[in-house]
């Protein structure tokens, strides 16, 4: 095992950078929030998918990164994240990143050879079992242990065999390692959460995030659909399951929940903010393509060839939609027939594009099945290579304004600012 991980402070965000262009203007938002008191750590992510997608190499991630801290001056640790990888793709992440998201949803419900003595070993999770912050024991069968352990434990021991290889591989250099177990069909509850980090702690896992799944669908670039006051109620659980958990297993104590949001989960902020009031704990937030989105939205504000990009963009998209949209099939749900035609958004004023696109339930304008569309839709940018980079550098301004306004007035002030300092 490492012998001295590097330590992810207690509130952290997941910015994605598509293009890897939006960096410095991701981390004023940072910046800003640290001017009021509340130190947010800029977490830098990208996946393997998008790196093929973009055809883009890893280590640009980090010096985008790099160069943004250096430009503002910031003075508080960031991180380079391996998005999501497994054995298959870590190995080209090894160099450039220090924070590895370890995916194994794909390992649930495979067989593992230990679940018996997985559950001669952990008589404690047996019986009524009183958890700090629950109102009700959790009441866990040796039934229910054998069987959640036969779904889990797989997942648990892969998770090991990922994070051993690269500590192996990282030749002593200090990383930090999450567990995503989120992308999957049913959210875990607060036993299933209990068996889970019992396994990871047997796999000497220094875990410092954990993303399991919530209840409710978090689809791509739009709000929260489900019970916000369930999602509360679940995320108040898992906290206080990660607090029975660090003392029971010796986890570390940074020990946190992250919550991969697939960016703008506006209604759950607050509950979020709520909670880690209570407990006193700690988040990690993905906001995934959010950024994207902004870029979209400055290029429209640019007018003039900046705007003919955008209705292209969502031209080609348009066509596209089928292809677009497969591998996204769990996290978007976009109605087509509420899409508008391509040859009416060619007649949109830039105003018009922006608010359609910006995510502003309150404007009638706004369309969450264009907005889910464009958010998949970066792969039409990525096939106009330069012409598309270019345009970036053309419509600096407004891009920019646009990406630094969006990460602090609506995603960090929210969670972390609100009621004079929220959770300081």
């Amino acid at each position: 095992m490492e012998s001295s991980p590097l330590e992810l402070g207690k509130f952290s965000l997941g910015v994605g950078d598509r293009f890897a262009h939006q960096a410095k203007a991701q981390l004023e938002a940072c910046r800003k929030a640290a001017s009021l008191g509340v130190t947010v750590i800029p977490v830098w992510n990208k996946s393997n998918r998008e790196h093929n997608v973009i055809r883009s190499e890893p280590a640009s991630v980090r010096v985008a990164a790099e160069q943004a801290v250096r430009a503002l001056g910031w003075k508080h640790p960031y991180h380079v994240d391996a998005d999501h990888i497994n054995l298959d793709s870590v190995n080209r992440f090894l160099d450039s990143s220090d924070f590895f998201t370890v995916d194994v949803a794909a390992a649930i419900g495979r067989e593992s050879g230990r679940v018996e003595s997985f559950a001669a070993k952990h008589p404690e999770l047996l019986g009524p079992l009183r958890v700090s912050g629950i109102g009700e024991p959790l009441r866990i069968t040796r039934r229910d242990l054998l069987e959640i352990a036969a779904k889990y434990l797989y997942a648990a021991e892969e998770a090991g065999r990922i994070y051993r290889h690269i500590a192996e591989h990282r030749d002593g250099r200090p990383f930090i390692t999450e567990v995503s177990m989120d992308e999957t069909d049913t959210p875990q509850t607060p036993a299933e959460l209990l068996i889970i980090l019992a396994a990871l702690a047997d796999e000497r896992i220094p875990l410092q995030t954990l993303a399991p799944k919530f209840t409710g669908r978090f689809n791509k670039g739009v709000d929260y659909v489900g019970d916000v006051g369930q999602f509360e109620r679940e995320f108040s659980d898992d906290l206080a399951v990660i607090a029975h958990a660090k003392q029971q297993y010796r986890l570390p104590e940074n020990l946190k929940l992250s919550v991969h949001s697939g960016s703008d989960k506006f209604s759950i902020y607050g509950p979020i903010r709520r909670a880690l009031g209570k407990s006193g704990g700690g988040v990690h937030v993905k906001t995934a393509g959010t950024t994207w989105l902004e870029e979209l939205i400055g290029l429209a504000e640019a007018g003039g060839e900046g705007l003919r990009l955008a209705k292209e963009i969502y031209r080609e998209a348009y066509f596209h939609l089928d292809a677009l949209s497969e591998p996204y099939a769990a996290v978007i749900d976009i109605h087509a027939d509420c899409l508008p035609l391509p040859l009416e958004v060619e007649c949109w004023p830039s105003e018009q594009y922006v608010a359609a696109l910006r995510h502003d339930p309150s404007n009638p304008s706004f369309n969450r099945d264009l907005r889910q569309l464009l958010h998949v839709g970066y792969k039409i940018a990525a096939t106009m290579g330069a012409r598309y980079l270019k345009m970036l550098e053309e419509c600096e301004e407004p891009i920019a304004r646009n990406v630094t306004y969006n990460l602090f007035e609506r995603h960090l002030c929210p969670l972390f600012l609100a009621d004079a300092g929220g959770v300081q």
